[in-house]
């Protein structure tokens, strides 16, 4: 994603400081303060060195994480996610996604207690689930959670608008109902069906992507003439809603009957059953110049509710004195981790790809933008027979000498 921030000569979005806490429905277990030194205190204080095992434990997964990008740059590509992880981290990577985050942070030394208080937030308020998420897509979550993720300035669209541009793509605004088998000179050939407000059409590709999720709740096209089928895949998605909220904050909820006193941007919740939301924070915008600062606590702000159903009026009264608008947006976010425990393939057939299987490892752009390189170096190395360029092993080594 950084490479295309700086292809396509974006900026990133001024940040605006403020400070978290966590709500455990009653109180706040865990909240920040504008010293580095007494946040780090406070951590130790109440969980021991469980923050420290943390960083460690995902430092060390980010830094083989990180691998991919050389192996990328080299043109090495990975015919099934398992092989892609294998590269990276081994084994280890594989049964990273078939055992939960509880259990690897436990396992090297992170307290019960920090797992419920600080993990499950982190995983609520980024995957709407609780720590029984896979470790490599936890370890994602908690990666990210650490201060290290950023915006564009204008809105994270304008990536995707501009590499669009960039491509000089033949765009057809059509929703793609089906696909088809068909052969040409001993090549697969495929054909994809769409239907478009002018009526129904059809064209012929030699190779397909498919980037729609392929599982029952979400796929709503056919594949025909294929032999074996190509049937839906296992798994479901979690159902998000996202409120977002012009109003005045109820600080008398979160223990602050004076509303001027609230120090907090945004706040996330311990897995708590009484708990209707996952998180909220107080949003900017996607343009902030240099004059802009955020609303005080008892002024009307914007807030951002993410819940796992639609906020009713009671439960907005709740966190709300009262409130000008509400927008809301509800559509399946991530996989339900729980789910399935077998990774999607991505190649459906000879030249047919399947990009969005990378969710059911981690959720995130970064890992779409880095499965969407895997797929087209594929494709490349595939369609021109570099077949030394797919699913090689010791690649550090290779890349090594290669330099």
């Amino acid at each position: 994603m950084q490479d295309f921030v700086k292809i396509l000569g974006l900026k990133h979005r001024r940040e605006v400081a403020g400070k978290s806490a966590i709500f455990s429905g009653e109180h706040f277990v865990l909240e920040e303060t504008d010293w580095y030194l007494l946040n780090l205190f406070r951590l130790w204080w109440h969980y021991g060195i469980s923050f420290l095992r943390l960083q460690m434990w995902v430092e060390e997964v980010m830094e083989k994480f990180m691998r991919i990008y050389k192996y990328q740059a080299h043109g090495y590509a990975f015919s099934s996610l398992e092989e892609l992880l294998r590269s990276l981290g081994g084994e280890a990577f594989v049964n990273m996604t078939q055992r939960s985050v509880a259990e690897s942070l436990l396992e090297v030394g992170v307290t019960q207690r920090f797992v419920d208080d600080v993990i499950a937030a982190v995983l609520r308020s980024s995957y709407g689930q609780s720590v029984l998420v896979p470790a490599f897509a936890g370890a994602m979550s908690l990666a990210g959670a650490q201060g290290s993720t950023w915006a564009v300035e204008g809105g994270n669209k304008l990536v995707c608008s501009g590499l669009l541009k960039l491509t000089k793509a033949n765009v057809i605004s059509a929703r793609v109902t089906g696909i088809s088998l068909h052969s040409s000179e001993g090549r697969a050939l495929y054909q994809v069906h769409y239907e478009s407000p002018e009526g129904q059409g059809s064209a012929f590709y030699d190779l397909v992507v498919l980037t729609t999720p392929l599982h029952p709740s979400r796929s709503n096209f056919t594949f025909d003439n294929f032999d074996p089928p190509i049937a839906d895949l296992p798994g479901a998605f979690q159902p998000s809603v996202t409120s977002v909220v012009h109003g005045y904050l109820n600080s008398s909820y979160f223990g602050f009957p004076d509303p001027k006193l609230f120090p907090f941007t945004s706040i996330l919740t311990t897995d708590t059953p009484e708990l209707f939301f996952h998180a909220m924070d107080n949003i900017c915008p996607v343009n902030i110049s240099a004059a802009f600062r955020r609303k005080q606590p008892q002024e009307a702000a914007v807030w951002r509710v993410l819940s796992p159903r639609p906020l009713d009026k009671p439960q907005l009264k709740t966190l709300f004195r009262s409130y000008y608008s509400v927008q809301v947006a509800e559509w399946p976010t991530y996989p339900r981790y729980d789910a399935a425990k077998a990774l999607p393939p991505v190649v459906l057939h000879e030249s047919l790809f399947y990009l969005s299987g990378v969710e059911w490892v981690a959720s995130s752009m970064e890992m779409t933008a880095v499965a969407a390189k895997n797929v087209a170096l594929l494709a490349y190395n595939r369609w021109h027979q570099q077949l030394d360029k797919i699913d090689q092993k010791d690649l550090m080594h290779k890349v090594k000498t290669e330099l």
